[in-house]
């Protein structure tokens, strides 16, 4: 019996170790141990830039949006859509109420993105262009890094920070020229929705690593329903609402697409490469929002656009990188 098990076992050892080791005697990224991080880096950045191009289109659908609602009334019925939504889903799936400790993070996801930045960006488009508000999503992922590295002790390299600058430099630089350099009106709103946008990514994104993605945005939603309920009352009551084809799409596509599907695939691509290098993907959403700005509602887009977007696309490859 001992000579038989040693002779079973010395091709079992040297089957295992050739299967890890390349031509050079070293291990090689062939195991499954060693594509599964691969495949949820893939499939991470896959959601988290699908979550991108969902946000990308915000901006322009809250411009269509205010042509039928007022700005109080647009963000409190997309709320209450989205929160119904979430609601549905969560009670179809009977899935049970978060823990106790996770109530706090979820407050702040529903206070930085189903209620301020909504309602800060919405006030700001009233006197502000898609693409001169646009500088706040240029400038979010470096702040939601900032967030992220200090909420989760996280310390990326010099090479990351560095792209990450550069990259949120020639987006605020190119919506700044888009903007002819002056600062509006809606600056203020602007910053305070950056602020308090990357405070709930950050929070949303730790949340996610426990609980799927789609849950965090869902409770959150929900969590704040009584508070969006009360306010799309009162902003129906006082605000003048002129239904048209547009205003309609707006508020849809950012209740349902925006508010749930959006955030849903964010969280869960965020959960799955960490919020700092998810963050680094939106450096293309200003771009592609002005693509839509011109698509959708007209407006004519600089010839600095392809150089922009080249210099953004080096600084996200950078990031991704390091």
């Amino acid at each position: 019996m001992r000579a038989q098990n040693s002779a079973t076992t010395v091709p079992t050892i040297a089957v295992t170790s050739s299967a890890g080791l390349g031509s050079g005697g070293t291990a090689t990224a062939a195991t499954p141990a060693a594509a599964a991080p691969r495949r949820a880096v893939s499939s991470g950045t896959t959601l988290a830039a699908l979550g991108v191009l969902t946000f990308s289109l915000t901006f322009p659908a809250t411009a269509w949006g205010l042509e039928s609602f007022g700005p109080w009334s647009l963000v409190a019925v997309r709320s209450v859509l989205a929160a119904l939504i979430a609601a549905g889903f969560l009670l179809a799936l009977r899935v049970r109420l978060p823990d106790r400790a996770h109530w706090a993070g979820l407050a702040v996801v529903g206070g930085g993105v189903v209620v301020g930045f909504p309602l800060l960006t919405t006030l700001a488009l009233q006197t502000s262009t898609t693409s001169h508000a646009a500088v706040v999503v240029g400038l979010l992922p470096l702040t939601t890094a900032v967030f992220s590295s200090l909420r989760g002790g996280t310390r990326p390299s010099r090479t990351f920070w560095t792209a990450a600058v550069a990259g949120a430099a020639v987006v605020i630089g190119f919506t700044l020229q888009q903007s002819g350099g002056a600062l509006s009106t809606g600056d203020a709103y602007l910053f305070g929705a950056l602020l308090v946008c990357a405070a709930g990514y950050t929070e949303g994104g730790r949340l996610a690593r426990t609980m799927p993605g789609w849950q965090v945005i869902g409770w959150a939603l929900v969590l704040c329903l009584p508070l969006t309920a009360a306010g799309a009352a009162i902003g129906l009551a006082y605000e003048p609402v002129h239904l048209t084809g547009h205003g309609l799409a707006g508020l849809v596509w950012v209740a349902a697409g925006s508010t749930f599907l959006g955030l849903y695939v964010w969280y869960r691509g965020m959960a799955e490469i960490g919020a700092a290098r998810a963050s680094q993907l939106q450096l293309a959403q200003p771009l592609l929002t002005l693509v839509w700005s011109v698509t959708l509602l007209g407006e004519r887009l600089s010839p600095a656009a392809p150089a922009a977007a080249v210099a953004v696309l080096v600084c996200i490859a950078v990031t991704q990188r390091a």
